[in-house]
Parts: C-alpha cells; sequence; structure tokens
C-alpha cells in the first residue's frame, strides 16, 4: 500500500515539476512518511522510475494494442498506433515517466524501458509486414520515431495546437507506410 503511494506521489511529482522535483524528502513529504522509510521502498530516483515504467508501460501498451485491434485495415492499424500513443501523451503515467532523461537512469533501467518500448514497436511490424514493407521491424522503428518527435512536440507545448500535431503525424506516418 505504502509503495503504491509513493508510485503516485512520484508520478505526481514528475508531472508537475519535472526530474528535480522527484526527492526523497519531496516523496515523503506527499506520503507523510519518514524519508529512512522511502529508502526501504527505493534505492534511489532511477529505481523509482523503474518501478514506474515496470507498472505503467503495460498498461499504455495495453491501450495501443486494444486500439489496433479495433482497426480492420492495415493502415487503420497504423493509425490507431500512433493517434493512442499521442493521446496517451495528456495521461500522468506517461508525462511522468518521460519526465525523466533514460540519461540518469542505471543501465538496468535503461535496458528495461528500451525492452518495454521494444515490445511497443512489435506490434506494428505486423501490419507493416502486411502492406508489403520489405523490413517491417526497420520501417516500424522509424514510425516509432515519427512518433516519437511528436510526443516531444506535444510535451514542450509547441505553438501548434495536440491535435494539429497528432494529424501532422498521423498523416506522415500513413504516407510514409504506403511508400
Amino acid at each position: 500500500m505504502q509503495r503504491a503511494a509513493l508510485l503516485e506521489a512520484a508520478r505526481t511529482l514528475l508531472s508537475e515539476g519535472g526530474t528535480e522535483a522527484l526527492t526523497f524528502p519531496a516523496l515523503a513529504e506527499r506520503t507523510g512518511l519518514a524519508r529512512s522509510s522511502v529508502y526501504e521502498y527505493f534505492r534511489s530516483r532511477a529505481a523509482v522510475v523503474e518501478e514506474l515504467c515496470a507498472v505503467d508501460f503495460p498498461v499504455w501498451a495495453a491501450e495501443v494494442e486494444a486500439a489496433m485491434e479495433r482497426a480492420d485495415r492495415p493502415e487503420a492499424k497504423i493509425e490507431a498506433y500512433v493517434r493512442r500513443q499521442l493521446a496517451l501523451v495528456g495521461d500522468r503515467r506517461h508525462r511522468a515517466v518521460v519526465a525523466i532523461s533514460a540519461g540518469e537512469l542505471d543501465s538496468g533501467a535503461r535496458e528495461k524501458i528500451r525492452a518495454a518500448h521494444g515490445g511497443l514497436i512489435a506490434m506494428v511490424v505486423e501490419a507493416l509486414a502486411t502492406l508489403g514493407h520489405e523490413q517491417p521491424r526497420l520501417s516500424a522503428v522509424l514510425l516509432q520515431g515519427v512518433v516519437d518527435a511528436a510526443v516531444r512536440r506535444i510535451e514542450l507545448g509547441a505553438a501548434e495546437d495536440p491535435e494539429r500535431i497528432t494529424e501532422a503525424a498521423v498523416a506522415m506516418a500513413l504516407r510514409g507506410v504506403r511508400g
């Protein structure tokens, strides 16, 4: 129960104040625990983020997968893949994990995040193969690059409305996957 409260506090701190806000004293204050108690659950900020990824990423992936399963054509699956990921940008769980850079994590945490993203990319490989891509895995990685760029643009609070960014990313993705 306290572990869940710490993770919720970490999500809030990261989404409100970014990396600098995620400190053990702040976690202790948000949860009403002693700072030493926080160390009983997590050895570092990286460990907190690693657990957030382990808990939250499967939920996002399931949402993306469900959106793709509702689509009936390969192009529609790709569109659902892009749209659902960009819709999740506003979700506090997503914003919290994005707030901390991979460079601040230990190698184990970075590897787990890479593996989770690899699973996400794997979802779209079959649709790209069905469309005739000779290297569907490479195409999926590049497609994810479009999504990642759109995520960063939305996260930065760009001048464009997030809906416009989403529409541009979807259009670029669909034109790209059609060749």
